[in-house]
């Protein structure tokens, strides 16, 4: 029985077995063990410095799938020495540089070209080659460079030495490209593979992912900040807008609140419709987070991002307000606690998220902006890290929360929602409405019974003349409840002819019979 295996050390090439074109010796035997494509171009152009190729610049760029950028390019500068990085987004194919560029031509499958730049009175039917003249390079080779899957990549060299490459030297570069487009397919895989876990998992999820928690049930208990925003009135945006319309402007609603949570920290781990649920992880759990950093710090980040994000929408709102389109309100509920960061889902159809009590009890916190008219809401286990005096909204009932919970607020946050709601959106019966009162429409709630006090008679009414009377409360009977209370009283007759007792008497004084009440269906349900 063979013991585990292990990494072996790569058995040193014999110089029978070694290739003759030394730039692919050079990239099967050091350029695959390095890390990364930057690193590559570095070390691949020192060698074929050493071997004494006139180098001025080369540049290799790999087309990658990426929701902002086309690609990305690697370049080394003789007078920098350096390897840069670049990521065109793809409104660079929209621009007269790209068009007027030799990767135009061999992204269509145009083929290598080469142009002679210390010919005296050549063409130069390209703006880099006037660039790449005026810093002295002699001649500039531009080639394709094929993936396994048929992508059209491109590398480009060129020297500085009178007279150019020499024929040698060139049969060695086209020799050694294929080679090379292979090593860096395997990089461009790699970072297709990152881009898209980032992409649509978050940078830390991503990782977590790459490093191996992809079974179902991989994961990790963690402690964290709970964030969970929800957009307010998105049905009747939906209803009203046409379809792009309506997803440019979620869009934008996520690019302000998304974007603020990325930029303090946080991992925005998923959209779910119109809501969004984000964390700002915390390294340990401990008994006094008021008095540890990391928990301050965690905190105050995500207070923070909330009010980058109110600054954004407010921005965003007097755009749309200009353009005479209807404003969006939004509800954030944050949470300290405990979840659980891993795989949930089928084998075949996973999803990387947080589970977990506190999770769910931030959904909830944020369910009660509507009902507290605030935009931000705060439990009390976050209230008690962060140093700055929040404003107590008093003890609350969560639904599915065991225990009532104290819930807090921002002190700027004070403001009705009737303030920030006020949309001009339709009701069903025609007349406007403000989104904020969920059922009512804005006559229903002016027909309440206003009762006059003078000043002082009322506590904390002096000086109004007008006070809205409160509705006495609606207890909620259940379904089963209902059912057993009508089982025990019998239902009464809906139309009953009755007669009075002094009718009764008057006409058996008279001699005759008082009839008896008889039911509306006695006459056929007439």
């Amino acid at each position: 029985m063979t013991g585990p295996a292990t990494a072996q050390a790569p058995t040193p090439v014999n110089d029978d077995d070694r290739p003759s074109n030394p730039l692919i010796a050079w990239l099967i035997e050091t350029g695959w063990t390095l890390d990364s494509p930057g690193e590559v171009v570095l070390g691949i152009v020192e060698h074929m410095l050493a071997l004494g190729f006139p180098m001025h610049r080369i540049r290799v760029t790999l087309r990658t799938l990426h929701p902002q950028f086309i690609g990305i390019s690697y370049t080394w500068n003789k007078s920098t020495g350096e390897v840069e990085e670049f990521s065109p987004t793809y409104e660079v194919l929209q621009t007269d540089a790209f068009r007027k560029s030799p990767y135009a031509g061999i992204f269509e499958g145009a083929g290598a070209i080469r142009r002679r730049l210390d010919i005296p009175g050549v063409e130069l039917d390209f703006p880099i080659l006037e660039e790449l003249s005026e810093e002295g390079a002699t001649d500039y080779i531009a080639m394709p460079m094929m993936f396994s899957d048929g992508k059209i990549n491109a590398v480009t060299f060129s020297g500085d030495r009178p007279g150019g490459f020499t024929t040698a030297e060139l049969a060695t570069i086209d020799a050694m490209v294929p080679v090379l487009g292979r090593l860096m397919e395997v990089h461009a895989l790699r970072r297709t593979a990152r881009t898209i876990l980032e992409t649509y998992l978050g940078p830390q999820t991503g990782e977590r992912v790459l490093n191996g928690l992809i079974k179902r049930g991989d994961g990790e208990g963690i402690h964290a900040v709970i964030w969970f925003s929800d957009l307010r009135g998105s049905t009747a945006l939906a209803e009203r807008l046409p379809r792009k319309q309506f997803l440019d402007l979620l869009n934008d609603y996520f690019e302000a609140i998304a974007g603020a949570v990325l930029d303090h920290g946080g991992e925005v781990l998923r959209y779910i419709g119109d809501a969004a649920l984000a964390i700002f992880p915390i390294g340990g759990v401990t008994d006094h987070p008021e008095l540890c950093p990391q928990h301050i710090n965690a905190c105050g980040r995500a207070l923070a991002a909330e009010r980058d994000a109110a600054a954004r929408i407010a921005e965003f709102n007097a755009e749309r307000a200009e353009r005479g389109d209807p404003t969006i309100g939004y509800g954030i509920g944050l949470h300290l606690g405990d979840v659980m960061y891993g795989n949930i889902g089928v084998p075949s159809r996973l999803e990387f998220s947080v589970i977990g009590a506190a999770a769910n009890q931030a959904a909830r916190i944020e369910s009660m902006t509507k009902a507290l008219h605030k935009q931000v809401l705060v439990s009390a286990d976050l209230a008690r890290v962060i140093p700055e005096k929040l404003t107590s909204l008093g003890v609350h009932v969560l639904h599915g929360v065991p225990e009532p919970q104290e819930i807090f607020t921002l002190p700027e946050g004070a403001t009705a929602a009737a303030e920030w709601r006020r949309r001009p959106i339709r009701g069903r019966r025609g007349r406007w409405r403000r989104e904020g009162r969920r059922g009512r429409s804005a006559t229903s709630r002016s027909r309440r019974t206003r009762a006059s006090f003078g000043p002082g008679l009322s506590p904390g009414t002096a000086g109004r003349r007008s006070v809205r009377r409160r509705r006495p409360t609606r207890h909620r009977v259940s379904p089963a409840s209902a059912r057993r209370c009508a089982r025990r009283r019998p239902a009464p007759a809906r139309s009953v002819r009755r007669t009075s007792p002094l009718t009764r008497r008057r006409r058996w004084r008279a001699g005759g019979k008082a009839p008896r009440a008889r039911s509306s269906t006695a006459w056929g349900g007439g």
